[in-house]
């Protein structure tokens, strides 16, 4: 029998070249990217925007965002669920220092001997170039736990934004902004690990696969397992 060498994680912070073939995915972590040379093309959950030399952007966990550079884009990337950027998700740096930084890190990967120290701390550096947070205008109170058990009680509608927001009482793009900041998620995002959540709690109490998938909403008890397997992977 032979047996597959484990594959080690992704280094968190890496050089990426964009080009003309759009990409299109969404991960489970934070995504801080700093333009180094070229225009990187986003879309982050509709909304588009262009990245520059110097210029930023945070994408959330759970965020879609497409991709692509007709003339070619370099950025430095780093891949991170440090809490700490939830406040900067969806937004660009609030200070002119980013880019010196963000080359001097790219020449450090770059180099044949890169320095561990300058690698090690980088994630620190960036999260303090960024700058302060945009300030926030606090509105409504959102009761997530009351909102978990409606949407509990509703597994079987197709629930989307806009329903999560009216209960809420708040628009859907206020609500939305206010899920990336409280729970460092899309409301979606938010959403399917709420659902995913309530199909463990069934199956820890002794119900069948097929059994937790119609109360919890999934299309079928397939679905279910391939969710929780990917829960656990």
């Amino acid at each position: 029998m032979s047996h597959r060498a484990p594959t080690a994680p992704p280094p968190p912070l890496s050089l990426r070249h964009y080009g003309g073939s759009r990409g299109s995915h969404a991960h489970e972590h934070f995504q801080v990217l700093v333009g180094l040379d070229g225009v990187l093309e986003l879309e982050v959950e509709g909304r588009g925007l262009r990245l520059g030399a110097g210029e930023g952007h945070v994408v959330a966990p759970g965020d879609r965002h497409d991709f692509e550079s007709q003339g070619g884009s370099h950025c430095l990337v780093l891949d991170t669920p440090l809490a700490l950027w939830t406040p900067f998700a969806g937004q660009g740096p609030h200070a002119p220092r980013l880019l010196p930084l963000a080359r001097y890190l790219a020449e450090c990967l770059a180099s044949p001997a890169p320095s561990p120290l300058a690698l090690h701390h980088a994630p620190a550096l960036l999260l303090e170039a960024w700058g302060p947070a945009a300030p926030k205008l606090r509105g409504r109170a959102i009761d997530w736990a009351a909102l978990a058990a409606w949407a509990q009680a509703r597994w079987h509608q197709p629930l989307g934004v806009a329903d999560l927001a009216a209960v809420a009482c708040l628009g859907p793009s206020q609500f939305a902004q206010r899920c990336r900041e409280e729970q460092g998620m899309s409301p979606m995002h938010w959403l399917r690990a709420q659902r995913l959540l309530h199909a463990r709690q069934l199956r820890s109490a002794g119900l069948s696969v097929a059994e937790t998938a119609r109360r919890s909403g999934y299309r079928s008890p397939s679905a279910l397992t391939a969710a929780l397997r990917r829960y656990c992977d």
